[in-house]
């Protein structure tokens, strides 16, 4: 294969709703996010928190609002995430010269909180600078009002440091060649902002972001990609409550132009078994994996069916029902969703991850008391008693079906938990894993030995690449190897990249799932075969854009970007892979 490159550079004038996926960055505070293309021009923004109504949302809609720079000549050039933080500097040229923003979101408790800063270095020409402010998804025109600080936009406070206009709807700030200058956006209007002010506010903002970093132990293959997929799941990472969004971002489209559209600014169960795996096993010193199974062991009581919901939104409450926006969508892809509909649906392997994360905090030693154990327990006794009931499957798939996959991670979590458990739970629970063994042998094979997606069906799906992560079986049984077999020979366009397997569409019509290839390498990994693993990562690595960020997905073909972004379970993905192709590569040295 050979790897991407970035697409087509574009033209200050290109649609915002028609930049591509791959030439997205992102800013955040930790609360919310910001989404601003490679000549600068902001596209979405959440103020407040990350599920929060967009006040900019040109991303899927050129009405939907922006903040953008206008220069004679402009076009993109090169850009970075400053000093390791979440703080982006975006270089945009021009014929007389360079142009150098840098945009971010103030951080830590010696910073204020909610204020989206545009730094702007000398400028080789005139510069326009406009905010065109779309409340409620676009849906809205922003109240306009000059204060003396600044103009009031929705109720959230502007200032510059040149005088800010109103023009039809739209605030500008006209920063002349020769001179440096600044925005910023607050949650609320504030006192005066000046130079000083915001130099103290990024030393601070800086400072906080490197102390995250502090926390990191790994020097191993591809640290900086490690590195750079901790900043991406932290970018998605709600500080206070220590909870981690799927993505900043709502209907990027798993097939351009197609309708499998859904708002990923939610907090999946799911997520949290590879998300804490990654936390607990790169962050030696650090809370964050314990924070986030915290935050979703709070989510208890959000589903009158199960025990909890299999997402929610930042408040440990169900995630608001499914909405249709009237919006164009990204080049074209509708509908336009927020919320989502599957908040209640029967997953089990997300029930079962959540068990296995506690696991891991345990196995770590991280939790002398066995933290959350009440949660961890009720769980396991609904997965013992309710294994056998159709679900809807790791990729929430209508109808429900007895998906293997679900079955055996269940199996899973219930032999790990028994360890901690008292005799008559682990009795129980164990009693429980050995009817699913039986029931996987009996129903869950094809007709070639290979572990079926459901009874019946003669398809693998790469969720069983995991099997032996999760510690099912070993990486070379008659039934694994069969396994993998058909998964190269049917859903892999080179044995280095893969489709998922969909019941409800044909998943070779999608782009590469990225985390399946992480998936796959750890397999590898566990086979002994070093080499091919680190192949297999280096291919997924390549579907990265220019600031390590994926999507949920890629083409093949292209290398362009699908589905929304940062893709929080990718990136978790990619740090498991790692930390386990290094364990095995020091123990062979």
């Amino acid at each position: 294969m050979t790897d991407p490159r970035p697409e087509t550079v574009y033209a200050a004038g290109t649609p915002t709703n028609k930049v591509p996926i791959r030439d997205l960055g992102v800013i955040g505070d930790r609360r919310s996010a910001a989404v601003i293309d490679r000549m600068g021009r902001i596209l979405w923004y959440c103020p407040c928190r990350f599920d929060g109504p967009s006040l900019l949302a040109g991303l899927l809609d050129p009405d939907g609002g922006e903040w953008r720079i206008e220069m004679e000549g402009s076009e993109p050039g090169p850009r970075r995430y400053l000093d390791g933080s979440g703080m982006l500097e975006t270089t945009i040229r021009a014929p007389e010269g360079d142009l150098v923003v840098l945009d971010w979101m103030t951080s830590g408790p010696q910073a204020p909180t909610g204020v989206l800063l545009r730094e702007f270095a000398a400028a080789p020409a005139d510069v326009r600078v406009v905010l065109d402010a779309r409340p409620g998804y676009g849906r809205g025109t922003a109240s306009l009002e000059a204060m003396e600080t600044g103009v009031s936009v929705a109720g959230m406070g502007l200032q510059g440091s040149h005088p800010l206009r109103i023009e039809a709807h739209r605030v500008v700030m006209d920063l002349p060649a020769g001179e440096a200058g600044w925005m910023l956006l607050a949650d609320a209007p504030q006192a005066q902002a000046d130079r000083a002010t915001l130099d103290n506010w990024r030393g601070h903002t800086l400072g906080h972001w490197r102390g995250l970093d502090e926390a990191v132990d790994y020097e191993g293959v591809f640290a900086n990609e490690v590195r750079h997929s901790l900043r991406a799941i932290r970018l998605c990472t709600h500080e206070e409550s220590g909870a981690t969004v799927a993505a900043v971002t709502t209907s990027l489209p798993e097939i351009a132009g197609g309708g499998r559209n859904w708002d990923y600014r939610y907090v999946w169960l799911r997520d949290a078994g590879m998300i804490v795996s990654a936390l607990l096993r790169l962050c030696q010193k650090d809370s964050e994996g314990e924070q986030y199974l915290k935050f979703i062991c709070r989510c208890t009581g959000t589903s009158e069916k199960y025990p909890m919901a299999v997402f929610t939104d930042l408040d440990c409450e169900t995630a608001p029902p499914e909405t249709e926006l009237p919006l164009a969508g990204w080049r074209g892809s509708r509908p336009v969703r927020i919320g989502n509909g599957a908040a209640d649906q029967l997953q089990l392997d997300a029930y079962a991850n959540v068990a296995l994360a506690a696991k891991l905090l345990y196995r770590e030693g991280r939790s002398d008391d066995h933290a959350h154990w009440d949660v961890v327990s009720d769980i396991c006794d609904f997965l013992a008693k309710s294994w056998d009931r159709p679900d809807h499957g790791i990729w929430e798939e209508t109808p429900p079906k007895p998906y293997v996959s679900g079955k055996v991670v269940a199996a899973c979590a219930l032999e790990s938990a028994a360890a901690y458990a008292n005799e008559a739970e682990a009795a129980r629970w164990r009693a429980a894993a050995g009817e699913i063994r039986d029931w996987v042998a009996q129903n869950g094979l094809t007709s070639e030995g290979a572990y079926a997606v459901y009874p019946g069906a003669e398809e693998v799906d790469v969720t069983a690449a995991l099997f032996p992560v999760w510690d099912y079986c070993a990486a070379d049984t008659p039934e694994m190897i069969a396994t993998m077999k058909a998964l190269e020979r049917d859903w892999s366009p080179d044995g280095r990249l893969y489709h998922r397997r969909l019941e409800c569409d044909d998943g070779r019509r999608e782009g590469v799932f990225i985390a399946a290839g992480f998936w796959v390498a750890q397999y590898w990994v566990m086979r002994g075969e070093l080499e091919r693993a680190q192949a297999i990562i280096a291919a997924n690595v390549a579907q990265a854009n220019d600031l390590g960020l994926f999507s949920e997905e890629a083409d093949p073909r292209s290398g362009e970007m699908l589905g929304n972004i940062p893709q929080a379970f990718a990136h978790a993905g990619l740090i498991g892979a790692v930390i386990d192709l290094n364990r095995a590569l020091d123990a062979s040295a």
